[in-house]
């Protein structure tokens, strides 16, 4: 694919150039670099990857050079320079970089979104509810601005002033999250903060999906931990995440699978067992649906790439 011409105005594509300059003097080479500022980080890519799978959890990435594919069930967000992707729930997501190079590596900016934090900053600006209707609830992507460009550079900068950081980080992230509440995805975080809204409820039923993924978990238990009837839960969750119960559960399940034939040595029946799977060729049909090959090849691949399996 090719990359993605950046439709920026000259004020938002100079602020862009800013946040560059930034991230290449902390990130000299390809990676996740965290940052000593609380919940922030770089990515670095010099050249385009495979598709990657990953739980993604509540946060905003920045793409300041490059472009990149998420999915999310059946949905294709296509994202570059010139807007943000805004999560707020843990979503199973297959990610791409699409357009990198050496000379232009693929650059992104992640800030994991605390609740408290969004909370403090509803509370006390008193910005009127936006009405939203985004294609995926969990997710969403919107053009970036100048001011915001503007204000996570000078969160950026930090990582390199490390003396500042106590102060001035803070005062600097309540201001990003301020101007996304201005903004097109205000709905989406407040459902981050706001106890009780569909995507709290069906964040529930998440949580019970991530800590028993291997165990042959109810419908009706998933709803009732959401506090809905199951039918109007099944209705919820595939709204709220783009896909049903089974196939969140089915993601999480092989994606542990994967991390655990790659990282810890298991062999495909044994870790399809693991993960909660009675039949050896099932598991392998499921896992070469999702990832392309059956697990031997799969892991071949993975391990002549040099590919993670956390990126973001």
């Amino acid at each position: 694919m090719p990359e993605v011409q950046s439709d920026l105005n000259a004020e938002a594509e100079a602020a862009r150039l800013v946040l560059v300059d930034e991230i290449v003097k902390f990130s000299e080479h390809d990676g996740v670099h965290a940052t000593p500022v609380p919940r922030l980080s770089f990515v670095r890519k010099s050249h385009p990857t495979e598709p990657l799978h990953a739980v993604h959890k509540p946060a905003l990435c920045m793409i300041v050079q490059g472009t990149k594919q998420v999915v999310v069930g059946e949905k294709v967000f296509n994202n570059d320079a010139s807007r943000h992707l805004v999560v707020s729930l843990d979503v199973p997501v297959i990610g791409q970089v699409v357009a990198a190079t050496p000379e232009k590596p693929y650059l992104c900016v992640k800030l994991d979104l605390d609740p408290a934090v969004i909370g403090s900053v509803l509370l006390e600006s008193r910005i009127a509810p936006q009405v939203a209707n985004p294609a995926c609830k969990c997710l969403g992507l919107s053009r970036t601005t100048p001011d915001l460009f503007d204000a996570m550079t000078r969160l950026a900068r930090l990582a390199r002033a490390p003396q500042d950081i106590a102060y001035l980080a803070p005062l600097i992230e309540r201001e990003i999250i301020y101007r996304l509440l201005s903004g097109e995805q205000a709905a989406q975080l407040r459902q981050i903060a706001i106890a009780e809204s569909r995507l709290e409820q069906v964040g529930r039923a998440v949580e019970m999906l991530r800590e028993r993924f291997a165990e042959a978990v109810r419908m009706e238990d998933l709803a009732d931990a959401a506090g809905m009837s199951a039918s109007s839960f099944f209705q919820h969750f595939k709204q709220v995440t783009a896909m049903s119960p089974l196939q969140y559960q089915k993601r999480l399940r092989l994606q542990h699978a994967r991390r655990l034939i790659l990282t810890r040595g298991y062999d495909a029946a044994a870790a399809g067992h693991e993960v909660g799977y009675d039949s050896p060729s099932q598991f392998s049909r499921e896992y070469a649906r999702l990832f392309g090959a059956p697990p031997l090849k799969d892991i071949a691949r993975l391990k002549a790439t040099g590919e993670t399996l956390l990126d973001t």
